[in-house]
């Protein structure tokens, strides 16, 4: 998957799931790692 694709998914999954400043962080970086493990 392209970096550039794989951070937008991560950055919309962030963004509508994140609870807060610390809650979008983390909801990122777990999106943005699964993405890279498929």
């Amino acid at each position: 998957m392209r970096d550039w694709l794989r951070t937008l998914i991560a950055g919309y999954g962030a963004y509508k799931w994140g609870g807060g400043c610390l809650g979008t962080v983390v909801v990122f970086l777990l999106i943005y790692w699964a993405l890279g493990h498929c």
